[in-house]
This record gives C-alpha cells, structure tokens and sequence, in this order.
C-alpha cells in the first residue's frame, strides 16, 4: 500500500511539473457551423505562430501549448467552451469570431481573470461593460459605421435600405448607421431583419425592393450575404450591395456564384493579400509554405494578432500573472508592429486607429481594393 501511495504521488507531482512546463493559452474558435471556415483558419494561424514560438524557445523559457475548443458560432455552446477552457490553467484566449458568441463568454473569462482577446466581435456594447480582462484586436462597429455612411454619402445614394439578422453585432451596426444616415441628405426607405440560417429570402427581397432604394447596407454576415446576392439576381432586381466586414470571406462568392457577386462592395480591414507590412509578408509566406494558400479573411488573421500581442506582453513584463499582462496591455503595448499593422490597445481594450477600407467584387470572384 505504501508503495502504492508513493508511485500515485510520484506520478501526480510528475504531471504537475509537466503541466507547468507550459504556458497555456486558449483558443475559442467557430470549427463547425456556418463560420467553420473562419475558425479553421484561426486555428491554423495560432498553430503556426505559436510553433514559431516554440521553435525560438518558447516563452519565459517554457513551451507554449494551445488548447482549442469549438463555439460553433453559437452562444450557448460557446459558454460550455468557455467553462472548458477555464478550468484549463489557460493565461489567456485567443477569440472568438462572431460578436454575439463572444458576448457569451466574456463575463466567464473576466471572473476567472482569463485574459481574452476577440478578433472579429466589433459590437460596441462588448468593450463597454468595465471587462478588465476583455480586449479586441478588431476596430469597433460605430469606426465601421461612420466609414459605412460615408461610403453611401460618397457614392451619391439618397434612398437607402438597412438589412441586418439580429445578432448583437449586425444589429449593432445597423442602428450605429441608421443613426448617423438621419443626419445626412439620406433617406432610410427600409429597415428590417432576417433570420439567419434561412435559404429562401426572396419574401423578404421582394418587400425591400418594393421600397425602391437606391442602394442596400446589409450588416450580417457572409452566408446569407451569399444568398441575398443570389436571390435578388435570380429576381432580376439590381440594385447595388454594400456589406459590413462580416461579408468578407471567400464563401460568399462560393454560396452567390461569381455572376451575383460581381458588383457587391464591402467594407473591411484589409484582406490577407493587401497586408503589406513586413510582418506580413513574413507570416503569409510562412502560412502559405505550410498550409498551400493564405486565409480566406483578414478576422482570422487578426486571431494572429491577438496571439503575438499576449506573447509580446508575456517577454515584456517577464510574467504570466494575468493582473500584470492586463496593465501592460491596457497602458504599455503602443505600436506592436501587428500582421495587420500597428496594434495598441486603449482602456477599454478596444484596438486603437482605423482599419477600414471599401472592397468591390471583381466578375472573377476577387476581392479588389478600391481607391
């Protein structure tokens, strides 16, 4: 018996040691679902960096370990992952993508003092809640919404129609642009939302139509962009899209066909092959060399960002105490040299400075910067 004891406390003070051995670091991410394809590549890019890391030495001397767990871009699921993930020994987070997902999870991790930073979650409401643990690598929706009136205004449409889903960030961004829209020369001739998941929109296509716009700002999110954009070709109606950033990923293409997209315009952070920094350059070889192609979208590079602004502030303050790492993000990080350029973080721990730019769908299915 007492040899017994002695091997099962070996063996429990072996598995202690190993266990911190490690700096681990979460990784919340949609890996099944209608946004799987962002999560997917999310994964891939914090397996890539982090090995980066480890190859070099690891962080503080030690490896650097990710553990992933699939929100499936659903709230509920998403609180059970991060429940999983809390009970982890995890310093930190990388994620999640969809706004309404992280909303679900962002108390969880601020309670345990789990440091999180989202990478496509830009509801306003999100960084207003006094989180101290809470931060974002992506720009907020009322930087989006005042670049989405712009655009409109810029582009000379005086009739506009506002379509969103309902989720915490579509309906965001919808009410940040109608209400800027009500204070310029714009007339807002429908607003109204859908309900995500769907396949058949042309009820609701036809109703919108019949408010005659000059143009539509959609504010949800690519897959049923897709289906907007098929529906309303097959309806002969034409009349121009313009997306908010949760459009910008390949698939829209894919669900609408090249013919219906070519024409939409969207706003976003700049895609993967307009990333032109050094640092850029670098990681998108790197993930090219290992995974035959870059990401689809720029949200799941932003994943990346977040990862590098948690270890660059790991080497800085020489600690994992998630308190220190949380006062160096908030007050010290100025500049980080990011894959999507600087990154700073202000006391909200909202990214700091402006990422958006206006995107055309070329007849090819490419996404094309616009001047």
């Amino acid at each position: 018996m007492k040899r017994v004891l002695f091997l099962a406390l070996c063996f429990s003070l072996t598995a202690s040691i190993a266990a911190a051995a490690t700096i681990k670091i979460g990784l919340m991410c949609p890996l099944t679902g209608s946004w799987a394809s962002e999560g997917q590549d999310m994964k891939q890019i914090v397996e890539l960096l982090a090995d980066e890391v480890n190859a070099k030495g690891g962080l503080l001397g030690k490896q650097v370990e990710i553990i992933t767990e699939d929100d499936a871009g659903d709230p509920r699921t998403a609180a059970l992952a991060a429940q999983r993930l809390a009970t982890r020994d995890i310093i930190a987070v990388i994620g999640t993508y969809g706004s309404s997902i992280t909303e679900a999870s962002q108390n969880i991790y601020d309670e345990e003092e789990i440091i999180q930073i989202a990478n496509g979650s830009t509801a306003i409401r999100l960084s207003e809640k006094g989180l101290d643990y809470f931060f974002r690598s992506c720009p907020r929706d009322d930087e989006q919404g005042k670049v989405a009136v712009k655009t409109l205004m810029t582009m000379g449409f005086k009739k506009v129609a506002i379509l969103h889903d309902n989720t915490t960030y579509a309906k965001g961004l919808a009410d940040e642009a109608k209400a800027l829209l009500k204070k310029e020369p714009a007339e807002i001739v429908f607003y109204e939302a859908l309900t995500a998941g769907e396949r058949d929109y042309s009820a609701i296509l036809t109703k919108m139509k019949a408010s005659a716009p000059d143009a539509v700002l959609f504010t949800g999110y690519y897959p049923e962009a897709g289906l907007l954009l098929r529906q309303k070709m097959e309806m002969g109606w034409d009349v121009p899209f313009i997306g908010g950033d949760a459009t910008n990923n390949p698939d829209l293409v894919k669900i609408a066909g090249k013919k219906a997209a070519e024409g939409f315009f969207f706003l976003s952070p700049p895609v993967p092959q307009d990333l032109d920094s050094a640092e850029a350059k670098a990681f998108l070889a790197a993930y090219t060399k290992k995974y035959n192609g870059v990401p689809g979208s720029v949200w799941a590079v932003l994943s990346g960002d977040g990862f590098n602004a948690i270890a660059a502030a790991i080497k800085a303050t020489g600690s994992t105490d998630t308190k220190i790492l949380a006062k160096y993000l908030h007050k010290e990080l100025k500049d980080m040299p990011g894959l999507t350029g600087k990154l700073s973080f202000n006391e909200k721990g909202d990214r700091v400075g402006d990422l958006y730019r206006l995107y055309k769908v070329d007849g090819k299915g490419s996404f094309v910067l616009q001047p």
